[in-house]
């Protein structure tokens, strides 16, 4: 199993110095070299291979107009190449959105392979950098000396912090003890989350909670002059302020799942499922339910529904039924089970949709 530790980086000002220059360069390579790429397909109509990419690589560092890309480590250049090719490997398998241009405005980043640093002794070089880069460890209970990284990846942050995150191997862990429960989960916008035994998980907002001191800094660098050191300090006080709402978002997100997976065997979520408006007492399935309808009422078995509690219920059983099928409920690609092949079928009605009328649903072997 590969992991990863991310720690607090304080690069001294040289350090900073060679990694901001290699930062642009990463950029640089990204942006040439996706420029290439959408001309290439527009004039040819031909992919682009990683092989090709590499080879314009080598020309534009014999470009003495870009001389300065040899002045930093080469694998970080690499990387992105091979980064830029699994972007638009996810792309086409549509996993992912199409590939956009770097800006020096947001998250720079990284990666430097084995050959490209040097950890000893809980000290970590870097190529082409003088010393070592000081970090903070914060897991007391693994010990640093002993790290073995297969990839290092340096970052900052729009609002100026520094971080060094460790690749590593590591053996799987151990599996939770066995906590008998399974339950549907529906996401939601009231609640963040409803599950199927009508328990709701507070939609934070913690944007909403931020949104007036967010406005303040950003109608003060709205007003300042592009270029100037003011307005780059504005820009600060706009990064730190969405670091703070990103922080409370995942810590919030951290615990949530934490809890579920300490708390159940088996969690169901399907996004396109249409539990909203199916009965889970029945399985009449509704022609249309409003946003702001939040109970219903069964016109068939007369049950009473909250919307959202009913929905967690529907994608419970249709999870249950798929996995008494014996099919795989974890797919990729789309949010549709892939149906069972030479199994028997499971007589599971609740939670299942039924059309009223002529036609009904049927299960087929």
């Amino acid at each position: 199993m590969r992991t990863a530790y991310r720690c607090r980086a304080y690069p001294d000002p040289a350090q900073q110095a060679v990694l901001n220059r290699t930062f642009g360069c990463v950029r640089k390579v990204w942006n040439t070299t996706l420029a290439a790429r959408q001309q290439r397909y527009v004039t040819s109509r031909t992919a682009t291979s990683y092989a090709q990419t590499d080879r314009a690589l080598t020309d534009m560092k014999k470009n003495p107009d870009l001389a300065f890309l040899n002045e930093v480590s080469s694998v970080p250049l690499q990387q992105t190449l091979r980064h830029q090719h699994q972007a638009f490997g996810a792309f086409f398998a549509k996993r992912a959105h199409y590939p956009r241009f770097k800006s020096r405005f947001v998250r720079q980043s990284a990666h430097y392979t084995r050959s490209a640093f040097t950890m000893r002794s809980g000290e970590l070089h870097l190529a082409k950098t003088s010393g070592s880069l000081r970090f903070r460890w914060s897991w007391p209970n693994v010990d640093v000396a002993a790290l073995n990284p297969s990839m290092v990846v340096v970052s900052r942050e729009p609002d100026g912090r520094w971080y060094v995150t460790f690749t590593v191997e590591a053996e799987d862990p151990e599996p939770l003890r066995q906590a008998g429960r399974a339950v549907g989960l529906d996401l939601g916008i009231k609640d963040f989350a409803v599950t199927s035994d009508a328990k709701k998980l507070a939609n934070p907002r913690h944007l909403e909670r931020k949104a007036r001191n967010l406005a303040r800094y950003q109608r003060r660098l709205a007003r300042c002059q592009r270029g100037s050191a003011n307005r780059a300090k504005a820009r600060l006080k706009v990064a730190r302020a969405h670091r703070k709402v990103r922080n409370a978002r995942s810590d919030f997100l951290h615990r949530s799942s934490t809890r579920l997976v300490r708390g159940n065997d088996v969690i169901v979520i399907d996004r396109w499922y249409p539990s909203t408006k199916t009965c889970s007492a029945c399985g009449r399935l509704l022609a249309k339910l409003s946003l702001s309808t939040r109970t219903w009422q069964c016109p068939s078995c007369g049950t009473r529904h909250d919307r959202d509690v009913n929905a967690a219920k529907n994608i419970l059983a249709a999870g249950q039924a798929v996995t008494a099928c014996g099919a795989d409920v974890r797919h990729s690609g789309t949010s549709r089970a892939q149906s069972a092949v030479k199994q028997e079928p499971q007589p599971v009605t609740a939670g299942i949709p039924v059309l009223q009328g002529e036609e009904k649903s049927t299960f087929s072997s």
